[in-house]
């Protein structure tokens, strides 16, 4: 009975499809992550540039840019591009927070 249970899993590995199926799953979850990794960027370096022409940074946005944008950006593997803006953005002056707006 035994021989029988390898002998399909064998030729379930060995089969195409599952290897099709396997490759097109990674293929998913490589663009998703790319996609991802993407838009992370683009709020980063949306946030950094404002900040830096404005010419300074609250507390609140610097935590909010740095614990829930950049940190899992680099955690997923993001290039210096990223790194280049927060060195920019670790440079303002911290003001504090407007209540009003």
């Amino acid at each position: 009975m035994s021989n029988i249970v390898v002998t399909i899993l064998c030729a379930v590995l060995a089969s195409a499809g599952f290897w099709g199926l396997v490759t097109k799953l990674v293929d998913k979850k490589s663009a998703k992550s790319k996609i991802i990794l993407g838009l992370g960027y683009k709020a980063i370096r949306d946030s950094a540039m404002e900040y830096i022409e404005r010419g300074n940074i609250t507390q609140n946005e610097y935590e909010d840019l740095y614990k829930y944008l950049y940190v899992p950006y680099k955690q997923m593997g993001g290039d210096g591009s990223a790194e280049r803006l927060m060195r920019e953005v670790d440079k303002l002056p911290i003001v504090p927070d407007s209540h009003g707006a």
